[in-house]
């Protein structure tokens, strides 16, 4: 005999700009689910301009929001549910909340960043994303008053959830803003609501409409900071982070042949060069290096391997990203990105030569298509495209961050101070050091020193913001 299914329809309990129709087109990527919007919204049924759902009308819906109720359980295939959000029908609140046969969504996040998403989202009219290229930008101001009534409303709404759930001995499933964003997460709450599919990736239709720190977004920033007070209880100067999370790429590792060292590379870095040292080191050919590592045999690796050492490269925020540049986006043959380049041409405005560069390509139309590109992967970085993070741009923080799943490096080195850190760690070891081999003859048309200045150091800040922070870059340029 088969278990019956714990829930007979679910509701979002959220708040605008917290991250609610991103997770309903996850939802609503599920067979077996179907979520309706802001079904009991005062102003709409279900979405903007909508005033019919499942034959119930606004003005029946407003008599009888019962009747949606049962209509919308009766009629969707599968599991069907909605938005709440606390200025929506009251009695509908009242109802779902007493029904244990409802399964409770609950969906916050940060307040001060739901206020100051919502009052930019009201000044650019534009409340729904699907690709950077779209984006409407503004700053907003920072009202004391207004925040203190924003504050009231979502405490006092969460208090009333969590007081009947309690009363009641019901529980719900608690999500983050930043959840909505990672696959595990959200295949428990499909768990949770008793589906048995599962997701294999996160819904790429919808981007995050404003990534920068607030501190970017609100014109009276030292203001809302006083407001606040001196604890900063709502993370006000963390930098945000929305790039797609990278695995631990276990099968690019690479160890000595004999020594105990192991390398993690960072594709865009001198991962080369660090081959063929550590290669060196045991007095062999880049063919002995071990390689091709799996999640077992780099156990096996670990724990065979008394005293070993765990080492990875970091490379300048600005450096790397022109070497992808070169590499990848700008030329048009071997080792090029052919779909990526006529992306960035034709959508967003990156100035590239419609084919290799030629002789007309000179050092201002270089600066011109970099700072294009570096003005993208602020973009394409903070998940706001459609085009792909390639490793060989992403963020060095999240490449390290993805390393963690399996193994930790305990040393970062600096490739602009390569050859002496390598030293150091084979001295460490009690081994000689090779000499480092020369870097290879980059094939750039235009070197980075004859296009930076201060414009492009500040893009590629924009850019890489955590990278700068955390690994504690400066100028390039210095």
């Amino acid at each position: 005999m088969c278990a019956a299914a714990p829930f007979e329809c679910f509701v979002l309990l959220a708040e605008m700009r917290t991250g609610s129709n991103f997770l309903e087109d996850n939802l609503n990527a599920v067979p077996g689910l179907a979520c309706h919007g802001e079904a009991f919204n005062p102003h709409f049924v279900g979405h903007k301009g909508q005033h019919t759902l499942f034959g119930i009308d606004q003005a029946a819906r407003d008599r009888d929001p019962g009747l949606l109720l049962d209509a919308m359980r009766r009629d969707s295939p599968g599991l069907a549910g909605f938005r709440f959000f606390h200025d929506h029908d009251p009695r509908v609140l009242a109802r779902v909340l007493d029904d244990r046969r409802c399964a409770k969504i609950v969906l916050t996040r940060n307040p001060a960043e739901s206020y100051v998403s919502r009052k930019i989202a009201a000044r650019t009219d534009q409340w729904r994303l699907t690709d950077m290229k779209h984006a409407r930008r503004a700053r907003i101001r920072f009202d004391a008053d207004e925040f203190a009534d924003h504050l009231d409303r979502l405490q006092g709404f969460q208090l009333r959830l969590m007081r009947t759930l309690q009363t009641s001995g019901q529980t719900a499933f608690y999500l983050g803003y930043e959840d909505i964003g990672d696959i595990a997460v959200l295949n428990g709450l499909l768990r949770f609501l008793g589906v048995e599919a599962r997701l294999d990736a996160v819904s790429d239709r919808l981007k995050k409409q404003n990534p920068e720190p607030l501190s970017e977004k609100v014109e009276n920033f030292a203001e809302m900071e006083a407001a606040l007070g001196p604890l900063d209880r709502f993370d006000l100067s963390r930098t945000p982070c929305f790039e797609p999370r990278r695995g631990p790429a276990v099968p690019f590792h690479v160890a000595a042949p004999e020594s105990p060292l192991l390398f993690l590379p960072v594709r865009g870095g001198p991962v080369a060069r660090v081959e063929a040292w550590l290669a060196a080191l045991d007095g062999a050919g880049p063919d002995a290096l071990r390689r091709g590592f799996t999640h077992k045999t780099l156990r096996q690796w670990l724990r065979q391997t008394p005293g070993h050492r765990v080492f990875t490269v970091v490379t300048h925020p600005l450096a790397r990203a022109h070497a992808a540049f070169v590499a990848h986006i700008l030329p048009t043959g071997p080792g090029s990105f052919p779909v990526i380049r006529a992306a960035l041409r034709r959508s967003y405005g990156v100035p590239l030569p419609e084919g290799a560069p030629g002789p007309d390509y000179d050092t201002a139309a270089h600066r011109a298509a970099f700072l294009g590109f570096l003005r993208f992967l602020k973009g394409n970085l903070a998940g706001q495209t459609g085009l792909r993070v390639d490793a060989s741009w992403a963020s060095q923080t999240r490449v390290i961050e993805g390393f963690g799943e399996v193994v930790l490096p305990d040393m970062v080195l600096r490739a602009e101070r390569l050859e002496a850190e390598l030293a150091m760690l084979a001295e460490q070891l009690g081994m000689a050091a090779p000499g480092l081999p020369p870097a290879e003859m980059e094939d750039d048309p235009i070197p980075l020193a004859a296009i930076c200045d201060d414009e492009i150091e500040a893009a590629a800040r924009a850019a890489y913001a955590r990278d700068y922070a955390c690994l504690g870059y400066g100028a390039w340029g210095r």
